[in-house]
């Protein structure tokens, strides 16, 4: 698989300050996005701590696969997926027993969704409701389900899908990383395809930006940094209400040519890492 990535945050038209985070671990195609909350409680520091556990913790399991996994799990799961799971139980911790000794940052708290690829298998731990799409065959799924109020109420038939959009009680989590000592972490795992485009997401462009849109414009720019700048755009042509953060990762089949022998199946990559400091 050849992989091309990039990724973009904003703090947006209205807010003064980024509480977005995310990473792209080039090496490992490993890619991580956290929406911190908390506003004076330092939600910028949750997300920032968010992103860096995940990473750091990943990649220590690449070098120690003995290393300590957080939480149970499923023994069918990838040891990629047990790994990216167990980092997320981790950042929950980090995040908790940090808020727990510093005062000021009591309240504090981020969502997180990162994904991680090992050839096809695409493995996904998610917390709150940033997101994950999938554009396969010009059509967009959403992989990860929101962990909020609303998304409950639409589930539960309680609200239709357009009276969420409107309802003012878009921004109430149910689950998130920090609130409690013990978090449940949805992963999964799922099969790619040559030309499929992942995208990670913060509910700053989903908030702004219909999935058509955000599908059109995966579609009409194959570049993931000038993708991920134009899905930013559309967000804050379009009011802009909060922090916006997109990673897109395209894939692709290694060309079999002799120069991608010489060169060795090279990954590219751009804007590896991002954060600027909400809910």
């Amino acid at each position: 698989m050849q992989i091309v990535s990039g990724g973009v945050t904003n703090v947006g038209r209205v807010r003064t300050n980024n509480e977005d985070s995310f990473r792209i671990v080039e090496s490992m195609n490993l890619y991580i996005l956290s929406d911190g909350m908390g506003g004076e409680a330092h939600g910028e520091i949750a997300s920032a701590m968010a992103v860096e556990t995940v990473a750091k913790h990943c990649a220590e399991t690449e070098v120690d696969p003995a290393m300590t996994i957080f939480a149970d799990m499923p023994s069918a799961w990838s040891e990629k997926t047990r790994r990216l799971s167990s980092a997320v139980h981790l950042a929950n911790k980090n995040i908790f027993d940090s808020a727990q000794k510093n005062t000021e940052q009591r309240g504090m708290g981020a969502t997180i969704t990162a994904a991680w690829i090992d050839g096809t298998r695409l493995s996904i731990a998610h917390v709150g409701d940033s997101r994950a799409y999938l554009l396969r065959s010009g059509s967009l799924q959403q992989l990860t389900s929101d962990h909020s109020l609303v998304a409950e109420q639409v589930r539960r038939g309680i609200l239709t899908p357009a009276e969420a959009e409107r309802s003012d009680m878009q921004s109430v989590l149910l689950r998130a990383l920090g609130a409690h000592p013990d978090i449940e972490v949805d992963s999964e795992e799922h099969t790619l395809f040559s030309s499929d485009v992942l995208l990670l997401c913060s509910d700053g462009l989903t908030r702004m930006v219909t999935e058509p849109e955000i599908a059109g414009t995966l579609q009409a720019e194959p570049d993931p940094t000038k993708a991920s700048e134009r899905l930013v755009e559309l967000a804050n042509e379009q009011g802009g209400a909060d922090n916006v953060t997109a990673i897109v990762v395209r894939i692709g089949e290694e060309p079999k040519s002799w120069f991608s022998w010489l060169r060795g199946g090279q990954k590219k990559t751009t804007a590896k890492i991002g954060s600027a400091g909400g809910k």
